[in-house]
Formats: C-alpha cells, sequence, structure tokens
C-alpha cells in the first residue's frame, strides 16, 4: 500500500492529499506527537545537507552583495541561524539587469535552437534529480515543511515541470493569417526580453519551477530575487543550472528585501517584465511600481480565501477529511487554501465533531522526523504573531474554538491546528488571508446561498465542491468567480493545469499552455504578394 502510494506522488499529476496520507499511517514513539497530548522533544534532527551557496548568482558567477552586507537565513523549528546570505539592493539588482540585458541582446540563449534549450531544461531536471536529497533537505531546513513532503512530492514536481517546459521550446510558434488582398500574413511569437521575477517563502521550488521554466522555454533572460525569508534553494538550483550548461547571464538571482531589491527590480527602466508570486497588497505596489516605470508588463499571483462547500449528499467522513487537507496543507500557508468551509446545514454538526477530531489527531513536530504532518510556521516572527492575533479576533467575535488556538511547545514557529465553528461571514477569520492553521467552518442551507457568500469576498482564486451530484457540482463550477474549482479533490496541481485567480487574486496564469503567453511578444508581419497563385 505505501509503495502504491508513493509512486502515485511521481506521477504526472500531484495531488497533495495523496502525500498527506502517508503522514497518517499509525506509529508510536517518542519522535512523534499529536499536539494535543505532548511538548516539542528537546533533540531536533541534524538536517543531512550543508549551506554551500550564499552568494548572488549573477553572470554566471557567484558573488558578494556590491555592499559587502548579509542577512540571516532562519531554522523555523528553533530560530536559529542556518547561514548568512548575502543583502542584495538597488546596485546588486542592476548588476544582474545588465548581465541579462546583455545575455539576451548578445548572448547565445535567445539566438540557440528551441531543441538547444529545451536539452539544457532537460539537463537541469535530470541534476534535479541527482540532487533531490540535497534540495529537500535544504527546503525543509530554511521553510518548515514536512521532508517527506518535499522529498516525495515537491522536488519531484519541480524535476517534473521542468522536463514540461523544455517540451514546449520547441513547439512555440506563430500563425499563417489570411487577409484581405493580395498580402502574406504571418505571426511571429518571441521572447519578451528581460523579465522580472519574485518568488514567496511558501514554496519556494515550485514557484522557481513555476516561473523561470516557461521564461527559458521562451527564450527569455530572468533576474529572479528569492525570498528573504527562504533565499537558499534558488541559490543551489541556480548552481545546477550552471552545471546544465545554461550561458552567463541567462538566470541571475539576487537574495535581499522587497522595499530594496524588489522594489529595484520592478522599477528598472531595462526589465521588460515583473512576474510576482505574494500578498495581494504588495501586488498593488509591484503594478504600481512596474506602471510608474516603463509600463512593463505584469503578471500577479496573489492572495486568497477559498470557499470549500461541503453539500448536504456528502460522505462525511471523506468530506472531513479532504477538508482538512484543504486548509492544512503546507501548515496552511498556501495561497489557495480552502479557508472558508461552507458546511450544509444538514451535516453541520457530525462535521464539526470529526473536524475537531481529525484536527486533535494532527501529528505537529520536527518536520525531518518520519510521519510528522505539520511542521513550524515559516520563520517570520511578524507572520507568527499575526497567525495568532487573527485566532484571538476569532474569539473575540464570539466563533466557536473547537480546539487548538495557542503555540505549541516553547521553542520555534509551531502553532496548534485550529478549528473554528459558528463562524460568520464578517468576522476577520471569514474574511482575511490568515496564512496559517487555522479552519473556519460556516453554515448554509441551499445552494443560492452558499453561492452567494462565497462570491462576497475580494478574492477569487481557487474552490472545492465535495458533492455526490454532477448537476450540483456543474452549478457550482460555473457560479463560483475564481480561477480553479476542484470537484471532490483539492489542491492537485499538474504542470499542464493553468494556476490564477479573479479579482484580486491576481492578473494572468502560471503553468500549462497559458503561462508561455505572459513571456512572449506577437508580432504581425505583412509583405504583399505580387502576383500569387493562390490566396
Amino acid at each position: 500500500m505505501a509503495a502504491r502510494r508513493i509512486s502515485s506522488l511521481l506521477s504526472r499529476s500531484f495531488s497533495a492529499s495523496q502525500f498527506l496520507s502517508l503522514g497518517r499511517i499509525p506509529r508510536r514513539g517518542r519522535s512523534i506527537y499529536r499536539f494535543s497530548t505532548a511538548t516539542m522533544p528537546e533533540e531536533l534532527i541534524v538536517p543531512p545537507v550543508q549551506v554551500s551557496y550564499t552568494q548572488h548568482l549573477i553572470n554566471g558567477q557567484f558573488v558578494d552583495a556590491a555592499s559587502g552586507k548579509t542577512f540571516p537565513a532562519y531554522d523555523p523549528r528553533t530560530a536559529e541561524v542556518i547561514a548568512h546570505v548575502a543583502e542584495g539592493d538597488a546596485e546588486d539588482i542592476n548588476r544582474a539587469v545588465v548581465a541579462a540585458r546583455k545575455a539576451f541582446d548578445e548572448g547565445p540563449w535567445p539566438k540557440m535552437t528551441p531543441y538547444e534549450r529545451s536539452r539544457i531544461m532537460l539537463r537541469f531536471a535530470d541534476l534535479v534529480e541527482k540532487h533531490a536529497d540535497e534540495l529537500a533537505a535544504l527546503e525543509t531546513w530554511n521553510n518548515g515543511k514536512p521532508y517527506e513532503q518535499s522529498s516525495m512530492a515537491e522536488i519531484p514536481m519541480l524535476a517534473r515541470l521542468f522536463r514540461y517546459y523544455a517540451g514546449w521550446a520547441d513547439k512555440i510558434h506563430g500563425l499563417t493569417v489570411p487577409a484581405d488582398g493580395s498580402l502574406h500574413v504571418q505571426t511571429l511569437h518571441e521572447p519578451i526580453g528581460v523579465v522580472g521575477q519574485i518568488i514567496p517563502w511558501n514554496f519556494p521550488l515550485i514557484l522557481f519551477a513555476w516561473k523561470v521554466g516557461p521564461a527559458l522555454a521562451c527564450g527569455n533572460t530572468i533576474v529572479l530575487k528569492s525570498a528573504e525569508q527562504t533565499p537558499l534553494t534558488a541559490l543551489y538550483a541556480g548552481k545546477l543550472f550552471l552545471e546544465a550548461g545554461l550561458p552567463p547571464g541567462v538566470l541571475n538571482i539576487v537574495s535581499g528585501y522587497g522595499p530594496t531589491a524588489g522594489a529595484a527590480l520592478c522599477r528598472h527602466m531595462d526589465v521588460d517584465k515583473i512576474s510576482f508570486t505574494g500578498s495581494t497588497e504588495t501586488g498593488k505596489m509591484v503594478l504600481e511600481l512596474a506602471a510608474k516605470s516603463n509600463l512593463k508588463s505584469t503578471t500577479l499571483e496573489l492572495g486568497g480565501k477559498s470557499p470549500f462547500v461541503v453539500c448536504h449528499d456528502a460522505d462525511v467522513d471523506k468530506a472531513v477529511e479532504l477538508a482538512h487537507f484543504a486548509l492544512f496543507f503546507n501548515q496552511g500557508q498556501c495561497c489557495c487554501a480552502g479557508s472558508r468551509t461552507y458546511v450544509h446545514e444538514r451535516v453541520y454538526d457530525e462535521f464539526i465533531e470529526k473536524s475537531k477530531a481529525r484536527a486533535l489527531r494532527r501529528i505537529v513536530g520536527d518536520p525531518f522526523k518520519k510521519g510528522v504532518e505539520q511542521g513550524p510556521q515559516q520563520i517570520d516572527t511578524e507572520q507568527f504573531e499575526k497567525v495568532l492575533r487573527y485566532i484571538r479576533s476569532g474569539v473575540e467575535s464570539n466563533a466557536t474554538l473547537e480546539c487548538g488556538g495557542e503555540r505549541f511547545g516553547s521553542r520555534g514557529y509551531f502553532i496548534q491546528p485550529t478549528v473554528f465553528s459558528n463562524v460568520q461571514d464578517d468576522m476577520l477569520i471569514a474574511t482575511d488571508e490568515i496564512f496559517g492553521p487555522v479552519q473556519s467552518i460556516l453554515k448554509f442551507k441551499d445552494l443560492d446561498e452558499v453561492i452567494k457568500r462565497a462570491n462576497t469576498t475580494r478574492y477569487g482564486l481557487a474552490a472545492g465542491v465535495f458533492t455526490k451530484n454532477m448537476d450540483t457540482a456543474n452549478t457550482l463550477s460555473r457560479a463560483l468567480k475564481v480561477g480553479t474549482v476542484w470537484i471532490n479533490c483539492y489542491d492537485v496541481f499538474d504542470a499542464a493545469i493553468p494556476f490564477g485567480g479573479y479579482k484580486m487574486s491576481g492578473i494572468g496564469r502560471e503553468k500549462g499552455i497559458y503561462s508561455l503567453n505572459s513571456y512572449l511578444q506577437v508580432k504581425a508581419v505583412v509583405t504583399p504578394l505580387k502576383n500569387p497563385a493562390w490566396l
């Protein structure tokens, strides 16, 4: 059984619920703790990896920040420093942009045959698999997500994504367009140029692939700013790209803070496009800086407050498990988390009791230990305290705290899995993106009501629907104003499935064929024909 589950993780489609089923294998012993019955162990596993790359990657070389400054990368299990990383600012961003511009205008990458670009990307995917253990350990050490999630799901998906985009490199082409008159009209799809990319801390490597993959396949050059909380794996991936044969200057990686390095990238006059993933509030600033500089094209994948609708005909046990996964996956640090759980009144009470019991069984602890489902929140005191403030606001607004609600242990940034019932639509825990392990469960009576309530939000990233009735599923999938609707599943992320949001959840799409459009210019070429044989 376990072998089949692991095999399914390595298949083309990754459903994180498949991964989490591994974490529910019953275990006993001092290394595994359920949050309601134990404190954090004193002894933590030493990560089986060394930090080797802490400098910027610019023009094919690892270099210090121009200022010589560094900043700490932390272990969220303990809040202790893992390494000191080069702190980029405007001067470092400019150095990286100059290198990317030269590589685009003069270098071989855009002029290389698409097949050759594809081969380099495929070699990178091979190297990812060769160094999977190191990448997975770095990701868990710096981010806090369970090692089983990193190693069994996310690293295989990283390689899969780059193979997918490598496959697109020699299939990007224009059209021959019929036009009135004796004319030959064709369209060319050309790389957009120098691309600035900013990735978040919750899925550092997966979002690296979502952005770098299509940009390279289209022939662009890149300046990527990693999240200041999780800079380590992007730099390691950059080293693997150099080993794969990527020419200097094609992929440049600068670590640093948003207000300095990130802002400098967004306002740089020689950057042709910005792709950003992060909060909606920061996305607004990115869009403003892009518009005020050179009106550069912008793709934004932003926040969400996604509804998960459990209908009256649901198998409650299965619905509880899926709703639990939809919210708590990745410590609740997922932009598309099913963070508003709408449950039909007929099954509401049963659903509450079983959701509470499931949360109480959730295994919290050192993410390097086998069987742990939930590690620490990302290493950021502000974010950690923000989640706890939202929990307090839920209590103060008279939602019923069914379980959790407090810090877990005394070290690091662990929070108890928390479940609220009797939640109302106007409560902060139902309107704001918490980005933590806090499940808010609301009651509804009929479809018209839940459609209206689910759509009454500034977000529109994703939604889940749990029902046995296909008519109900079809009605909800068309009525919900979101970019992705999962029917009787959740968080299914395939390389070919587009991802993005309506309303204030973003602009544009990641993954699939739709992501390529963001990294291409379309040029029309019109040539008169003299005495054509045919039109």
